[in-house]
Protein backbone atom coordinates (compact mmCIF):
# COMPACT_ATOMS: atom_id res chain seq x y z
CA UNK A 1 0.00 0.00 0.00
CA UNK A 2 2.84 2.29 0.32
CA UNK A 3 4.39 1.63 -2.70
CA UNK A 4 0.95 2.78 -4.46
CA UNK A 5 0.36 5.41 -2.53
CA UNK A 6 4.37 6.87 -3.44
CA UNK A 7 3.45 6.17 -7.12
CA UNK A 8 0.14 8.25 -6.56
CA UNK A 9 2.18 10.65 -5.10
CA UNK A 10 4.92 11.30 -7.45
CA UNK A 11 1.97 11.21 -10.10
CA UNK A 12 0.51 14.49 -8.96
CA UNK A 13 3.92 15.81 -8.11
CA UNK A 14 4.39 15.96 -11.69
CA UNK A 15 1.47 16.76 -12.78
CA UNK A 16 1.60 19.65 -10.37
CA UNK A 17 5.22 20.59 -12.19
CA UNK A 18 3.19 20.12 -15.41
CA UNK A 19 -0.18 22.51 -14.35
CA UNK A 20 2.23 24.82 -13.16
CA UNK A 21 4.67 25.01 -16.50
CA UNK A 22 1.10 25.16 -18.25
CA UNK A 23 -0.37 27.96 -16.34
CA UNK A 24 2.23 30.33 -16.25
CA UNK A 25 2.77 29.85 -20.16
CA UNK A 26 -0.76 30.26 -20.92
CA UNK A 27 -1.07 33.57 -18.36
CA UNK A 28 2.32 34.72 -20.76
CA UNK A 29 0.97 33.99 -23.65
CA UNK A 30 -2.79 34.33 -23.99
CA UNK A 31 -3.47 38.11 -22.58
CA UNK A 32 -7.10 37.91 -23.58
CA UNK A 33 -9.33 36.96 -20.64
CA UNK A 34 -11.88 34.93 -22.71
CA UNK A 35 -8.96 33.01 -24.68
CA UNK A 36 -6.99 32.73 -21.66
CA UNK A 37 -9.37 30.88 -19.82
CA UNK A 38 -10.22 28.45 -22.98
CA UNK A 39 -6.92 27.39 -23.11
CA UNK A 40 -6.59 26.74 -19.70
CA UNK A 41 -10.14 24.69 -19.26
CA UNK A 42 -8.81 22.80 -22.19
CA UNK A 43 -5.25 22.09 -20.60
CA UNK A 44 -6.43 20.85 -17.67
CA UNK A 45 -9.54 18.80 -19.74
CA UNK A 46 -6.74 17.00 -21.54
CA UNK A 47 -4.69 16.13 -18.43
CA UNK A 48 -7.62 14.79 -16.73
CA UNK A 49 -8.89 12.80 -19.27
CA UNK A 50 -5.37 11.14 -20.27
CA UNK A 51 -5.48 10.16 -15.94
CA UNK A 52 -9.22 8.65 -16.43
CA UNK A 53 -8.01 7.09 -19.33
CA UNK A 54 -5.03 5.13 -17.78
CA UNK A 55 -7.50 4.51 -14.98
CA UNK A 56 -10.12 3.07 -16.86
CA UNK A 57 -7.69 0.79 -18.58
CA UNK A 58 -5.70 -0.49 -16.12
CA UNK A 59 -8.74 -1.67 -14.02
CA UNK A 60 -10.46 -3.63 -16.98
CA UNK A 61 -7.22 -5.90 -16.14
CA UNK A 62 -6.10 -6.31 -20.39
CA UNK A 63 -2.77 -5.22 -19.02
CA UNK A 64 -2.02 -7.91 -17.00
CA UNK A 65 -2.33 -9.76 -20.18
CA UNK A 66 1.28 -10.24 -21.12
CA UNK A 67 0.95 -11.79 -24.49
CA UNK A 68 1.97 -10.48 -27.93
CA UNK A 69 1.94 -8.09 -28.99
CA UNK A 70 2.75 -5.83 -25.86
CA UNK A 71 -0.97 -3.83 -24.51
CA UNK A 72 1.21 -1.06 -22.41
CA UNK A 73 2.70 -0.40 -25.71
CA UNK A 74 -1.09 -0.13 -27.68
CA UNK A 75 -2.65 1.36 -25.00
CA UNK A 76 -0.47 3.92 -23.64
CA UNK A 77 3.13 4.45 -25.14
CA UNK A 78 1.59 4.82 -29.18
CA UNK A 79 -1.29 7.08 -28.64
CA UNK A 80 1.36 9.22 -25.95
CA UNK A 81 3.78 9.37 -28.61
CA UNK A 82 1.78 10.27 -31.57
CA UNK A 83 0.29 13.28 -29.75
CA UNK A 84 3.95 14.27 -28.79
CA UNK A 85 4.82 14.43 -32.23
CA UNK A 86 1.64 16.01 -33.77
CA UNK A 87 0.70 18.25 -30.92
CA UNK A 88 4.44 19.50 -31.20
CA UNK A 89 4.74 19.66 -34.47
CA UNK A 90 1.83 21.64 -35.24
CA UNK A 91 2.76 23.88 -32.53
CA UNK A 92 6.44 24.30 -33.40
CA UNK A 93 6.25 28.30 -34.62
CA UNK A 94 3.83 28.98 -31.63
CA UNK A 95 5.07 32.00 -29.21
CA UNK A 96 3.78 30.00 -26.47
CA UNK A 97 6.48 27.52 -26.55
CA UNK A 98 9.41 30.14 -26.79
CA UNK A 99 7.63 31.71 -23.41
CA UNK A 100 8.34 28.97 -21.43
CA UNK A 101 12.03 29.28 -19.43
CA UNK A 102 14.27 27.12 -21.34
CA UNK A 103 15.58 25.98 -17.86
CA UNK A 104 11.90 24.83 -16.21
CA UNK A 105 12.01 21.86 -19.20
CA UNK A 106 15.35 20.50 -18.34
CA UNK A 107 14.65 21.02 -14.82
CA UNK A 108 11.75 19.25 -14.72
CA UNK A 109 13.84 15.46 -15.86
CA UNK A 110 14.93 15.44 -12.39
CA UNK A 111 11.68 13.57 -11.55
CA UNK A 112 13.21 10.74 -12.53
CA UNK A 113 14.87 9.94 -9.95
CA UNK A 114 11.95 9.72 -7.80
CA UNK A 115 10.63 7.00 -10.51
CA UNK A 116 13.92 5.37 -10.69
CA UNK A 117 13.91 4.91 -6.89
CA UNK A 118 9.91 3.57 -7.11
CA UNK A 119 11.35 0.98 -9.93
CA UNK A 120 14.03 -0.39 -7.44
CA UNK A 121 11.62 -0.51 -4.49
CA UNK A 122 9.00 -2.70 -6.40
CA UNK A 123 11.82 -5.50 -6.95
CA UNK A 124 11.91 -5.93 -3.17
CA UNK A 125 7.87 -5.94 -3.36
CA UNK A 126 8.27 -8.62 -5.90
CA UNK A 127 6.35 -6.45 -8.61
CA UNK A 128 9.70 -5.67 -11.22
CA UNK A 129 12.67 -7.71 -12.27
CA UNK A 130 16.56 -6.12 -11.40
CA UNK A 131 16.75 -5.83 -14.92
CA UNK A 132 14.80 -3.09 -15.45
CA UNK A 133 16.25 -1.22 -12.82
CA UNK A 134 19.43 0.25 -11.75
CA UNK A 135 20.62 -2.65 -10.08
CA UNK A 136 20.39 -4.02 -13.99
CA UNK A 137 20.73 -2.20 -17.13
CA UNK A 138 18.78 0.70 -16.57
CA UNK A 139 20.55 3.71 -16.02
CA UNK A 140 17.96 6.45 -15.95
CA UNK A 141 18.90 7.46 -12.63
CA UNK A 142 22.11 8.80 -13.46
CA UNK A 143 20.76 10.81 -16.76
CA UNK A 144 18.20 12.26 -14.33
CA UNK A 145 20.73 13.37 -11.85
CA UNK A 146 22.18 15.47 -14.24
CA UNK A 147 19.43 17.42 -15.14
CA UNK A 148 20.06 20.34 -12.38
CA UNK A 149 23.28 20.64 -13.44
CA UNK A 150 22.65 21.02 -17.04
CA UNK A 151 20.01 23.42 -16.16
CA UNK A 152 21.96 25.28 -13.72
CA UNK A 153 25.85 25.32 -15.88
CA UNK A 154 24.27 26.34 -19.50
CA UNK A 155 20.99 28.55 -18.29
CA UNK A 156 22.13 30.42 -15.25
CA UNK A 157 25.58 30.51 -14.91
CA UNK A 158 26.17 30.22 -19.10
CA UNK A 159 28.97 27.72 -18.48
CA UNK A 160 28.51 25.91 -21.44
CA UNK A 161 26.29 26.42 -25.02
CA UNK A 162 22.89 25.80 -25.26
CA UNK A 163 23.98 23.08 -28.07
CA UNK A 164 24.82 20.58 -25.12
CA UNK A 165 21.22 21.03 -23.96
CA UNK A 166 20.60 19.38 -27.15
CA UNK A 167 22.56 16.81 -26.97
CA UNK A 168 21.75 15.96 -23.76
CA UNK A 169 18.02 16.47 -24.42
CA UNK A 170 18.79 13.19 -27.33
CA UNK A 171 20.36 11.31 -24.72
CA UNK A 172 17.86 11.50 -22.36
CA UNK A 173 15.36 10.00 -25.28
CA UNK A 174 17.86 7.60 -25.93
CA UNK A 175 17.95 6.27 -22.59
CA UNK A 176 14.20 6.20 -22.46
CA UNK A 177 14.08 3.97 -25.50
CA UNK A 178 16.76 1.73 -23.72
CA UNK A 179 14.25 1.80 -20.93
CA UNK A 180 11.21 0.15 -23.25
CA UNK A 181 13.86 -2.05 -25.21
CA UNK A 182 14.42 -3.73 -21.44
CA UNK A 183 11.18 -4.19 -20.51
CA UNK A 184 9.81 -5.53 -23.86
CA UNK A 185 12.55 -8.08 -23.95
CA UNK A 186 12.60 -8.96 -19.88
CA UNK A 187 8.77 -9.27 -20.66
CA UNK A 188 8.66 -11.67 -24.05
CA UNK A 189 12.34 -12.27 -24.59
CA UNK A 190 13.74 -13.47 -21.53
CA UNK A 191 16.22 -15.69 -22.75
CA UNK A 192 18.52 -12.51 -23.28
CA UNK A 193 19.01 -12.88 -19.51
CA UNK A 194 19.44 -16.32 -19.77
CA UNK A 195 15.56 -17.34 -18.22
CA UNK A 196 13.09 -19.41 -20.01
CA UNK A 197 9.86 -17.87 -18.58
CA UNK A 198 8.47 -14.24 -18.53
CA UNK A 199 10.59 -12.35 -15.70
CA UNK A 200 8.04 -9.57 -14.72
CA UNK A 201 5.41 -9.78 -12.33
CA UNK A 202 1.99 -9.28 -13.99
CA UNK A 203 1.38 -6.82 -11.11
CA UNK A 204 3.22 -4.16 -12.62
CA UNK A 205 0.10 -4.75 -14.94
CA UNK A 206 -2.10 -2.78 -12.27
CA UNK A 207 -2.84 0.43 -11.40
CA UNK A 208 -0.92 2.50 -10.18
CA UNK A 209 1.80 1.14 -11.31
CA UNK A 210 0.86 1.33 -15.18
CA UNK A 211 1.32 5.15 -14.52
CA UNK A 212 5.12 4.37 -15.14
CA UNK A 213 4.13 3.19 -18.54
CA UNK A 214 0.86 5.42 -19.70
CA UNK A 215 1.99 8.91 -17.89
CA UNK A 216 5.16 9.63 -16.69
CA UNK A 217 8.05 8.02 -18.94
CA UNK A 218 5.78 10.16 -21.65
CA UNK A 219 5.31 13.25 -19.87
CA UNK A 220 9.08 13.01 -20.38
CA UNK A 221 9.81 12.04 -23.49
CA UNK A 222 7.65 15.48 -24.16
CA UNK A 223 9.34 17.86 -22.74
CA UNK A 224 12.58 16.47 -24.11
CA UNK A 225 10.76 16.65 -27.60
CA UNK A 226 9.63 19.99 -26.38
CA UNK A 227 12.77 21.01 -25.50
CA UNK A 228 14.76 20.38 -28.43
CA UNK A 229 12.11 22.37 -30.90
CA UNK A 230 12.32 24.97 -28.49
CA UNK A 231 16.37 25.08 -28.60
CA UNK A 232 16.22 24.63 -32.21
CA UNK A 233 13.90 27.70 -33.02
CA UNK A 234 15.96 30.04 -30.33
CA UNK A 235 18.99 28.99 -32.22
CA UNK A 236 17.74 29.17 -35.72
CA UNK A 237 16.72 32.79 -34.50
CA UNK A 238 20.55 33.92 -33.56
Amino acid sequence: MNLQLAYLGLTLFTLLMILYIGIKTINKTFLDPLQNKKKKILFISLLLFWQTYIFGVATTGILQNYNFPPRFVIFFILPAFIFTGIFIYKNRNNQWIQNIPKQWLIYYQTFRLAVETLLALSVTAGILHSNVTIHGYNYDMIFAFTAPFIAFLVFQKKVFNQKIVLLWNYLGLAVIASIIFLFITTIYFPEFYGSETNLLSTDFGKYPYILVAGFLMPSAVFMHILSIVQLNKGLESK
